[in-house]
């Protein structure tokens, strides 16, 4: 399969996307798009600024308070089934450039384009459904509670997965009635221009979404602090989160964070291993570990656990590692950084004597100047070492054993975050035990992300932040609530 060469003709020379228009960056400056397979520049996108922010405030303000604000639910849930029927139609264009920008394999990229397309027809059919209550109330009073939008919506975008996280951010925030301005990552945006001009061909209003490419110390940093945006969702790092949320906080802004997790795999001995085995591999290896809900933890219990790491050794083993477009089970990682954070973990490891029980490799054709990895297995990883606590984001998974629940549980909530957990045991009263006892926005039992869940309620606790995404309940979170008395007698 060839990959695309370059942005959409459109988008060429590299501009901001406001108004349902193509827009030079203020600055007259570019940033250029890497492809991670193999290291070489493909396109350029524009580097926005404080000034090109306040243009797509500027947009997104009157859209809210002109055709986009006026429209009615039901003509707003129209417009959003259009966009996701859009995607699905271009979906394997979406694919091939999210596949190059990202590096991901081509499986992972069309995945995302359809989870893409699902958020808008979710979100679509919920814009006319969502609505306040009457209170009872002393006679003599009607009691209403309206929920409304916040206004102007801003989105910070992360490199992972930016189709994915487009969709479930912005689609519940368009449903709300929330005009949008969104700043994806600067490692990976490609995609998303492609959706921004599909939105404007489907007829969205001029306005009701807007999207500023650029770094985030630039760009990011003036979206969060702009006095015009009146809801942040943020997906990132926790330090870069704790940054957004300061900047929101002097204006009393609210805020969505998502800010990582390390997943706990907890697998008791009485699990099926047939069937948890694969879903532990792809629960680290998707995506090559860059996923903030990885299960990049795994908790066996002692009677079974030299069991679980030769079987799980072997597919490990048994991994490969290449290009985004060769559709391996493992693309490369996201930028050089990224893949010098990896290898510092495992120098950490070696040097604190953590075997590794098996590893991957790479395709002997993969270009050298690529980011990749191999697929890493490590056992009898300590509790307190900071490959069990922190955050690796590539393909790197910590074993551990366990003696029972009481230990199971100790060691699952061992870490600062807490957003999504995997449990594996057949006891119908255990499984609900570990799934009240376990910190973690998302437990599942005997799976592991049930594909994707749209309609599932997404969010963490702890240090991997707050506020829900995914589902009705995101609506709560895009919207305000007014409650209205009248006494009438």
């Amino acid at each position: 399969m060839n990959a695309p060469h370059s942005l959409p003709a459109a988008a060429t020379p590299p501009q901001h996307f406001i108004g349902n228009r193509w827009i030079a960056p203020a600055g007259g400056e570019t940033l250029p798009m890497i492809d991670p397979s193999n290291g070489e520049a493909f396109a350029a996108i524009a580097r926005g600024n404080a000034a090109d922010i306040d243009r797509a405030v500027m947009a997104a303000q009157g859209a809210r308070d002109g055709a986009w604000g006026r429209l009615a639910p039901v003509e707003k849930g129209r417009l959003l089934a259009r966009l996701g029927r859009a995607i699905l139609e271009h979906a394997e264009e979406l694919a091939q450039l999210e596949a190059r920008d990202c590096g991901k394999p081509m499986k992972q990229a069309r995945a995302d384009a359809a989870a893409c397309a699902r958020y808008f027809e979710f979100y679509g059919g919920a814009c006319d459904k969502f609505h306040g209550e009457t209170i009872p109330y002393p006679a003599g009073y009607t009691v209403l509670t309206w929920r409304e939008p916040h206004g102007v919506a801003g989105h910070i975008i992360p490199w992972n997965y930016p189709l994915q996280i487009f969709g479930r951010s912005v689609g519940g925030a368009l449903a709300a009635g929330n005009a949008c301005v969104v700043k994806p990552a600067e490692d990976a945006c490609v995609s998303l221009l492609r959706v921004a001009m599909l939105a404007a061909e489907i007829g969205l209003p001029e306005g009701a979404l807007n999207l500023v490419t650029g770094l985030g110390a630039e760009a990011g940093a003036a979206l969060a602090a702009h006095p015009g945006i009146e809801h942040v969702s943020f997906t990132g790092s926790p330090p870069t989160g704790s940054t957004v949320a300061r900047e929101a906080a002097m204006r009393h802004c609210p805020v969505t964070l998502e800010l990582g997790g390390k997943g706990p795999q907890i697998v008791f001995a009485d699990a099926d291993l047939d069937a948890a085995l694969p879903v532990l591999v792809n629960a680290i290896v998707q995506n090559a570990g860059q996923t903030c809900s990885a299960g990049s933890r795994m908790l066996v219990e002692r009677s079974r656990y030299e069991e679980v790491l030769e079987r799980l050794g072997a597919r490990f083993a048994a991994l490969k590692v290449g290009p985004a477009f060769a559709d391996l089970d493992c693309g490369p990682l996201i930028r050089p950084g990224q893949l010098q954070r990896v290898r510092g973990f495992l120098a950490d490891a070696q040097r604190d004597a953590i075997a590794t029980v098996a590893k991957g490799t790479i395709a002997a054709d993969a270009p050298a100047s690529g980011y990749y990895v191999e697929p890493h297995l490590l056992r009898d990883v300590p509790a307190a070492h900071r490959l069990a606590c922190d955050e690796v984001f590539g393909p790197v998974l910590a074993a551990m054993p366990f003696t029972d629940e009481a230990d199971a549980i100790r060691l699952a909530n061992a870490t600062g975050f807490g957003l999504v957990a995997g449990v594996w045991t057949r006891d119908g009263g255990r499984q609900l035990r570990m799934a009240r006892a376990i910190r973690s926005g998302q437990v599942f039992v005997n799976n592991y992300g049930a594909g994707g869940g749209v309609e599932l309620p997404f969010g963490g606790v702890k240090s991997s932040g707050y506020g829900r995404e995914k589902g009705i309940e995101a609506l709560y979170g895009f919207t305000t609530l007014k409650t209205v008395v009248l006494q009438h007698d």
